[in-house]
């Protein structure tokens, strides 16, 4: 069994900042890619920003040069950088990340129970 626990989530001005993270437990033997999604009011869920286990980063457009994903792979832990927040920022955000809990055991597609992220001044 394993849970995304995230974390940092709250209100933010424009302009502002937030860190979100995203710590992986239960059975955990390695992490492929983690990344994060968000969910903004009538919308689809879409990709923020993704991160390999070698560290390679993608970002949607929307945030690239303001938001910063990286990992750290001994907490099992991914963080979200949010710099310069826009209120069209404002949204749920989901961690998902792709957990081996076991040698040779393929891995598992887990999601996070989000954290809202609201931008109003």
């Amino acid at each position: 069994q394993v849970q995304l626990d995230e974390f940092g989530g709250g209100l933010a001005q424009p302009g502002g900042s937030l860190s979100l993270s995203c710590t992986a437990r239960g059975s955990v033997f390695s992490i492929y890619r983690m990344s994060w999604h968000r969910q903004g009011p009538g919308d689809q869920r879409e990709l923020v920003a993704s991160i390999t286990h070698g560290g390679t980063t993608n970002y949607a457009d929307s945030v690239k040069g303001r938001f910063t994903i990286s990992r750290d792979d001994a907490k099992n832990t991914a963080y979200l950088l949010m710099n310069n927040l826009k209120p069209e920022d404002t949204a749920v955000f989901y961690c998902n990340a792709e957990v081996v809990p076991y040698p040779g055991q393929p891995y598992l597609d887990v999601w996070g129970r989000g954290t809202l992220v609201t931008v109003s001044s």
